[in-house]
């Protein structure tokens, strides 16, 4: 084995241990606690045309549909749950590495919803979420602009000089 190879295996091995070391430490958003090893469902956000929508898809493998709860709240969708761990039964177990446990995650979407008309589906372990898009205005709207009097107009003359709108310009020049 060429010694170059021996050296990115030992840097990629280094890497592991300093990841098994540290954990998420530096993952951490601000010093707020976070409990290692919980689960946290993995999402998929996108967006459809025709009608406009937004689809969401969660896996929640080994999750009761029954302990999941959604929340649309403006542009945000809040999903969360639990996931349990398995019945022990008379096992001793070697190793865990499915994570159980809470979890809530909140979805920030990039426009505006029809909340009342969001539809959930649950097949195999996967939820499917969409959300219809409100849709934005399609025509043109020209805006009346107000005008104000200046300072000095007349407003009963409609704007013109000083005695312009007297009858047969009396008052004109004084």
């Amino acid at each position: 084995m060429p010694p170059e190879r021996d050296l990115f295996a030992n840097f990629e091995r280094m890497r592991r241990d300093i990841d098994e070391l540290f954990g998420d430490f530096f993952e951490r958003p601000g010093l707020a606690p976070h409990r290692r090893g919980g689960f946290v469902p993995p999402i998929d956000v996108s967006y459809a045309s025709d009608p406009p929508r937004a689809c969401v898809t969660v896996a929640l493998p080994g999750v009761r549909i029954e302990e999941v709860e959604l929340e649309v709240r403006g542009r945000e969708l809040l999903i969360a749950g639990v996931r349990h761990p398995p019945e022990p039964a008379g096992r001793a177990f070697q190793q865990i590495e499915i994570a159980h446990g809470p979890f809530r995650r909140v979805i920030e979407l990039g426009a505006e919803v029809v909340a009342e008309d969001t539809q959930a589906s649950y097949e195999n372990g996967i939820l499917h979420v969409e959300l219809p898009l409100i849709a934005p205005e399609q025509g043109v709207r020209a805006v009346p602009i107000e005008a104000t009097p200046a300072e000095g107009e007349d407003e009963r003359s409609g704007g013109g000089p000083p005695g312009a709108g007297t009858p047969s310009g009396e008052g004109a020049g004084r």
